[in-house]
């Protein structure tokens, strides 16, 4: 997130502030006196963020206006997480291995319940195949999870 898509933000939500009832408006802007909301730009600020943020979640419940500034601050830190910690697509053989393990259950069980090749199951734990859209299907069928979570490297 650039600087200047930061700074429309923080007015948005000013903005939207100042329509608020007088309560939200003084914990939103009290907030904002003590930790601006500007982009994050280094380590430091991304751990003073969180600081932040992790103090805000420990009282427990959050009036309104802290929990528009929490939003607002963790949209913040999001956007610098999400450029400088990109977290790659776990492979397909990855993925499988993890569903299995969540499950409980082995090679064979897989192929018994699906029908799948054991071939095919060990070829792709081995990262040497990878995901075809009717494996996908039937995947997705067995463990109950959205196509979309197995087709990311389609």
């Amino acid at each position: 997130m650039n600087y200047d898509f930061a700074l429309v933000l923080l007015v948005l939500l000013a903005l939207v502030v100042i329509g608020k009832p007088e309560v939200i408006r003084d914990d939103y802007l009290g907030l904002v006196m003590k930790f601006p909301l500007t982009s994050v730009h280094s380590e430091e600020e991304l751990q003073a963020a969180q600081e932040v943020m992790d103090a805000l979640l420990d009282p427990g419940k959050l009036s309104a206006g802290k929990e528009l500034y929490l939003d607002a601050l963790s949209d913040l830190v999001a956007a610098y997480e999400d450029e400088h910690y990109r977290i790659l697509p776990a492979s397909d053989a990855e993925m499988l291995r993890h569903l299995m393990e969540s499950r409980g259950i082995s090679q064979s069980e897989l192929q018994r319940s699906t029908k799948i090749r054991k071939s095919t199951i060990s070829e792709i734990l081995s990262g040497k195949k990878s995901f075809s859209r009717q494996l996908i299907r039937t995947l997705a069928d067995f463990f109950n999870v959205d196509k979309s979570i197995l087709a990311h490297n389609l």
